[in-house]
């Protein structure tokens, strides 16, 4: 028996224009070339090594991937990063659902991040309209258009707005391709589906996004470096809408862990640096890793040359060169610490403000980019 379903079309979404934000993006961004805070001896002589170690892994076109948690957006961050995807340092973005809706928040109305308890108490946490309508429309079109979470986000950013296909063409598709690209038939009804629910228009749908020079995500879809998400069902408030699609997620998602999995399969030589991401940068990692030591094991080959910076604010007090500290050592249960220090590779961990850190990492890679 089928267990009963709460009903998402019940509940009342508010306008986006009516919610009191904690952060706007004109006044919170970070410039490039402001000055960080001054780290210790310690933090500097780790930011130089990984910059010695991030110039040599791009003079021998080895990834460079950049990993965050959605803090490092809401602290106004992009425009570093889109200075390092412009020079040629990060190859690869990824961030977790929470820091593509930021992203996608500053980009369409220059604000972002709610009173999470007091929004609750009346109901309406996560439940504003813009939001869960227009990311959940960007990834039903970049399900059906082979798209992944991230770039199809950004898309939708850089190109401030969406093409609706017509009912008509889908229901054609469909019938085609039903047998000889089941995969295919199915995105084209999953789409047909969010289309007749929501009675879309077919053609251009055009919604501004006045801000989108400070998303990251556009900024790489603009510029061709992959930005994946890492979703997790149920964890952001883009769920709380009904054009939420579970099928159009887990297209997006799975595709974009798969892009993923691909530039660490490429990881050898190249740097994995990890910016305030507790849960998920470990464990997708830790997977694609092991799919892909998997196949280069199968050709002979293995990948251990690679270096990871680890960036948080809690303290750590083992020195993790030396392995996993023993389980009475609060230490080890730093579960990003030992999920990482397990991977093999050069593996450093950093006490740091996520601003400070990246700012003088950036600082020290443009230099070298003069």
């Amino acid at each position: 028996m089928p267990y009963p379903q709460f009903d998402r079309h019940k509940i009342k979404m508010l306008p986006l224009s009516t919610r009191v934000n904690k952060n706007q993006i004109e006044r919170d961004h970070v410039p490039v070339d402001a000055a960080p805070q001054q780290l210790t001896d310690v933090a500097q002589k780790v930011i130089a090594e990984a910059v010695e170690r991030i110039v040599e892994a791009r003079q021998k076109d080895a990834p460079v991937m950049l990993t965050f948690g959605a803090h490092s957006i809401k602290n106004g961050l992009a425009l570093v990063m889109i200075e390092l995807m412009e020079a040629g340092w990060v190859t690869h973005l990824a961030t977790n659902g929470a820091g593509i809706i930021h992203d996608w928040e500053f980009a369409f109305q220059g604000q972002s991040s709610e009173d999470v308890e007091g929004y609750v108490k009346k109901g309406q946490f996560g439940n504003w309209e813009e939001t869960g309508r227009n990311i959940n429309l960007a990834l039903n079109l970049g399900a059906y258009e082979g798209k992944g979470y991230g770039e199809s986000v950004g898309a939708f950013i850089e190109n401030e707005g969406g093409d609706i296909p017509d009912a008509a063409s889908l229901v054609e598709e469909i019938n085609t391709h039903a047998a000889d690209n089941p995969t295919r038939a199915a995105a084209a009804a999953d789409l047909l589906a969010i289309i007749k629910t929501f009675d879309l228009p077919a053609g251009r749908m055009e919604v501004p996004h006045a801000w989108k020079r400070f998303s990251v995500q556009a900024a790489a879809y603009r510029l061709g470096v992959p930005s994946t998400g890492h979703p997790m069902f149920g964890h952001d408030i883009i769920y709380n809408h009904p054009m939420n699609h579970g099928a159009s997620v887990g297209r997006v998602a799975e595709r974009d862990f798969l892009t993923f999995a691909e530039s660490v399969s490429r990881l050898d030589g190249g740097v994995y640096l990890s910016i305030g991401s507790a849960v998920m940068s470990p464990m997708v990692f830790e997977k694609s890793l092991s799919i892909s030591q998997n196949v280069a094991i199968q050709h002979d080959d293995l990948i251990k040359d690679h270096s990871i910076y680890v960036v948080d604010l809690a303290k750590s007090h083992w020195d993790w060169t030396q392995g996993e500290p023993p389980v009475d050592n609060p230490d080890y249960y730093l579960r990003y610490n030992k999920s990482f220090n397990r991977m093999g590779g050069h593996m450093r961990y950093l006490t740091a403000d996520n601003r400070d850190f990246l700012l003088q990492l950036a600082h020290s890679l443009l230099e070298h980019s003069s």
